[in-house]
Formats: C-alpha cells, structure tokens, sequence
C-alpha cells in the first residue's frame, strides 16, 4: 500500500478544502480515510486524544471539535449563538441538552443568508439584540447575549448559566485565579434582557433576581436556588470558616453563619479529595458547626433537601418565615 501524503502541519487539525488546495494537498489526499468530513467542504485529522467516558463530559468534547470545524468555514457575519455559545465559553448546559451532540447554532444578522449545511440549525438574531465577540478563536455571541437567548430553559439552568457568567474570583484561602475578571456582570445580562422582546422575559427576571457571584457549580447553584425559594435565609458562598481561636476550618459551598449551619454538595470525589472533605467536614463539626452534605441521590429529592436543612437550622434557633 503506498504511504500517504503528509499534511502541512500550518493547515491545522481541522481545515476548509480550499485551504488545502491553497497549499497544494491535491484532492486525491483529501479523499483519504483517514480525513473524516464534519462538514461539506471541511476536513478534519483524526483526534489522538481519546474521547471522554462522562455523556455529558463526551457531547461537550464533540461539539467543541465540531464547532472547530465549522469555523474554518464559517462566512463573515456568522458566529455561534444559543446553546453552542454557551458550551463554547465552557457554561453548564441543561442535563437533557448536554448528553448528546446536537446541531451547532449558527446566527447570522438581518437578511443574511442562513447557513444550509447538514449539522448546524441557522438562526436569524436582531443585532440591537445581540452583541458578538471573540473568545478562544471563536466568534459567538457575547455572554450576556448568549444568557438571554436561552429564556426556554428552566428557571435553575438559567441560574446556573448565570452565576458561571458572572462568578468574580475572589481572595480567600487557597483560592486560584484570584482577581480574574468574571465573563459577564448581572448589569450585563440586565441590559440584555432588556434589549428587545425576549422568549421567557419572565423566567429570565426572576433568574436574573437570583443570580449571585461566587457559585462555583451547577450543583451548588441550583441546591442555593432551592433553599431560596423555600423559604431559608439567602446563605454565603463557598465561604470560609474559622473557629473562635481564628484557625481555618475550611470552605463551604453555602454558609448559615448566624446560625452556624454549613451546607455542602458531595459531587464525585475519590482518594485524597475525599479523605480531604472528610477531615475538613469533621473540623467544622468540632468546633460547634452544623454540616449538611448533600448527595446526588438528595439533590434529586427537593423536599427530603429542603427538611434535612430545616431540621439542621431549626436545632440552632431559626425559626422559619425568618430569611435574615
């Protein structure tokens, strides 16, 4: 079997035919095995790096490599928008949209054509709706633009969408990226929502009402939202805690400081991280702290959720219809 012609490394991994053709590959290679075809007139090398096993971890991989191949064939004045957007700039995206690859959203601006290609849903968007910018070599929808586009999504997802926009990485121990400015201000998706008529104008005022700061999960943020709009006190964020004699207990995903109640989500963790919580979860007991650690199998049981930290705040003298 002859040895195929090698590519030129400056076409990349993922490449426009015409490109190729520019720099001589004829099309005999491009009709190689070995060069699969995301897209109409777009080539791309086999990945080396082996696919997630997570669902949702392994969508996200493919769309990203997806999205890769369509821009090297995208025209002036498409970006990506909607969903795409959204896992484009790494954002939580609902459970049912993110265990499968679905088409790219592509928008493109008034009376543009939309783009026709097998794989990508065109979207026609206002530009006094939308702002586009660059991010990671893509040309998407801002953050605050994506976030109110996506007003069909639950009253959580858009919490949680919000609240990865808008995180400001702030000083505390131990913490990384400390002053890294946040994607989006909750001033931003305001001015966004307020731009024009929105799907799900509602759904977005009451998300935007909710969205906080320093949330560093989905999970943690739609636990918060829960306990919220149950009618508990609105707690700190991924706070931390000290006892009486100014030694560092740790940091918790939400903190009840007047009542000493610390709730915390147990997401999966293995070896050292777990030996690491539990230490950190029995320091704060010692010292006189109430710790509620929330598992998937009670995340999933809102009111199980919402009585075991009732019953936690209510042994410290809260006493409900009490949200301060």
């Amino acid at each position: 079997m002859p040895r195929r012609i090698l590519l030129p490394d400056d076409i990349g991994d993922r490449f426009a035919v015409t490109d190729a053709y520019a720099a001589g590959v004829g099309r005999g290679r491009l009709r190689s095995a070995d060069l699969a075809r995301p897209f109409h007139g777009v080539r791309a090398r086999a990945d080396p790096d082996p696919l997630p096993e997570d669902p949702y971890e392994r969508a996200t991989a493919e769309t990203l490599s997806l999205s890769r191949a369509y821009a090297t064939r995208m025209r002036a004045g498409e970006f990506f928008a909607y969903a795409t957007a959204a896992q484009l700039y790494g954002a939580p995206i609902p459970t049912s949209l993110g265990r499968e690859v679905r088409p790219l959203d592509v928008g493109v601006f008034g009376s543009a054509s939309l783009p026709r290609c097998d794989g990508v849903r065109g979207r026609r968007l206002a530009p006094e709706m939308t702002n586009v910018v660059t991010h990671d070599g893509f040309r998407l929808a801002s953050p605050a633009s994506t976030w109110a586009m996506l007003g069909s999504w639950s009253l959580i997802d858009l919490v949680a969408l919000g609240d990865y926009f808008c995180r400001e990485w702030r000083d505390g121990v131990g913490r990384r990226d400390v002053g890294r400015a946040p994607l989006a201000t909750r001033e931003q998706l305001a001015a966004a929502l307020g731009a024009g008529r929105r799907r799900g104008a509602p759904r977005l005022r009451q998300a935007l009402s909710l969205i906080r700061e320093d949330a560093w999960s989905p999970r943690e943020s739609a636990c918060r939202v829960r306990l919220v709009l149950g009618g508990f006190p609105e707690p700190e964020l991924n706070a931390d805690v000290f006892d009486g004699a100014g030694s560092f207990l740790g940091c918790f995903d939400m903190v009840l400081r007047r009542w000493r109640v610390a709730v915390e989500y147990q997401g999966r963790v293995h070896g050292e991280s777990y030996s690491h919580d539990v230490e950190r979860v029995e320091r704060a007991r010692h010292a006189g702290w109430s710790v509620v650690q929330v598992t998937s199998t009670l995340h999933a049981d809102p009111p199980r959720l919402l009585g075991r930290v009732g019953s936690a705040l209510r042994s410290r003298g809260w006493t409900p219809g009490l949200a301060t």
